[in-house]
């Protein structure tokens, strides 16, 4: 028998699932995250390594995995498709391989239906869809450095910044302070922008402090519903030129990604100018798996019937 596997690859990690031709799911596990534009060569090289090593195992030998499908975040930069080509081939692996972006991946796997649009805020974030017409816009997805509102990365970035504002007084003093000095085991101003300017401090480091937003927001501190309340508007300008340029306004958006689904504040702020600009947009929350479950179907529809 014949086996596919998916890998979503996320900004801070890769989820893996691994199917029989007949797409029941027989393995899924989680590996390193393999996004060039966060990570180095090296790193990414024994991420690929170690999962591909993983899906021989669980398929008896490369030999019996028919097709590879994986949705990468960062496939936007145009080197990366080459590179993970590269790395996976090097791995010892023939079969058909389809590298596409995570949206695409997330696109098939949240919605029952191949039309509409997926909104991802995780590590980055980006807005995706299609229409029944084969027509297909994104919006965002360009990287920490350039864009990626309303995501994980710029929710941390947003809480660091509010400590150095609350501190020279910007700000009136704010709860997130103490929640981020106590998450680094910090206690200045001086060390938290050591930890942001160390070479060592990677976009998923800041990511990683984006939770403390929920617990801030809950205490009802000004600076935090306020970080809440933009990356709620940045995630809706995401979606505004998808949903206007593919007609879906009768359509249906998925929500994915670590902060929609965690951070009920940025989700419910999201879903209320949702409802006020699109009220016939039907939206869904997105399950953690929805990607990589994705990535197994396109796999599937790739390598023909049954897998072969």
């Amino acid at each position: 028998m014949k086996y596919v596997a998916g890998l979503d690859g996320g900004g801070t990690k890769t989820a893996v699932a691994v199917a029989d031709g007949a797409g029941r799911i027989v393995r899924t596990f989680e590996s390193g995250a393999i996004n060039y534009n966060g990570r180095d060569e090296e790193s990414v090289r024994t991420s690929l390594r170690e999962m591909m090593a993983a899906i021989a195992d669980i398929c008896g030998g490369l030999a019996n995995c028919g097709h590879v499908c994986i949705g990468a975040a960062g496939v936007s930069n145009p080197t990366v498709a080459a590179r993970l080509t590269a790395e996976v081939r090097a791995s010892g692996f023939e079969g058909g391989l389809t590298i596409t972006g995570d949206q695409e991946t997330a696109l098939q796997g949240a919605l029952d239906s191949p039309f509409g649009a997926v909104l991802i805020a995780g590590t980055g974030s980006i807005c995706y869809g299609r229409n029944e017409a084969g027509e297909t816009h994104r919006a965002g997805g360009g990287g920490h450095l350039l864009d990626d509102g309303g995501s994980g990365y710029a929710i941390g970035r947003d809480l660091l910044a509010a400590v150095l504002q609350a501190s020279d007084g910007r700000i009136p003093p704010t709860a997130i302070a103490e929640l981020v000095y106590r998450r680094l085991q910090a206690d200045s101003v001086r060390q938290l922008i050591g930890f942001v300017y160390d070479p060592s401090t990677s976009k998923r480091d800041i990511a990683a402090l984006a939770p403390l937003l929920s617990e801030a927001c809950e205490a009802g501190d000004r600076a935090a519903l306020a970080i809440a309340e933009a990356s709620a508007r940045a995630l809706f300008a995401l979606v505004v030129p998808v949903v206007g340029r593919l007609r879906l306004q009768d359509g249906s958006l998925a929500l994915a990604g670590s902060v929609l689904r965690n951070n009920a504040h940025v989700r419910n702020g999201l879903l209320g100018l949702l409802a006020e600009s699109y009220p016939k947009l039907r939206t869904v929350v997105a399950a953690p798996d929805a990607a990589s479950l994705g990535a197994v179907r396109i796999a599937l529809q790739e390598s023909g019937p049954q897998g072969s």
